[in-house]
C-alpha cells in the first residue's frame, strides 16, 4: 500500500508502507437510532433486528428513545390529523374517546 506521495521542486517523493491500517472503528449509536431501529422492527415483528437494536444502548437508553419516539409520532399525527395528542394516542391504541 502506498504511503503519502509528496511533490518536492518538481520531485515526487513517499514511501511504501507494508503495514496495513487498523480497521476503522463503528461509531456507536446513539439512543435515537436505537429507537428508531427497534420500534421499526417491533412494527415489522423482525425479532433479529429488535435484538440488534436492544444491544446498542442501555435499557434505560433505549427507554428514553422509545417514548421520546412515540411522543414526536403522536404530535405529528395529531397536527395531520387536526386533532389533540390525547385524542390520537387513544386512537392508536383503540381506547374510547374520552
Amino acid at each position: 500500500m502506498w504511503g503519502r506521495v509528496r511533490k518536492f521542486g518538481g520531485r515526487v517523493i513517499g514511501s511504501l508502507r507494508t503495514e496495513e491500517r487498523p480497521a476503522r472503528r463503528e461509531r456507536p449509536h446513539n439512543l435515537f437510532e436505537a429507537a428508531a431501529a427497534y420500534v421499526s422492527a417491533c412494527a415489522e415483528d423482525d425479532q433479529d433486528r429488535i435484538e440488534e437494536a436492544a444491544g446498542w444502548v442501555s435499557p434505560e437508553a433505549l427507554s428514553f428513545g422509545v417514548n421520546e419516539l412515540a411522543c414526536r409520532a403522536v404530535i405529528a399525527l395529531a397536527r395531520e390529523r387536526d386533532e389533540s395528542p390525547r385524542t390520537v394516542a387513544r386512537s392508536l391504541l383503540g381506547l374510547p374517546a374520552v
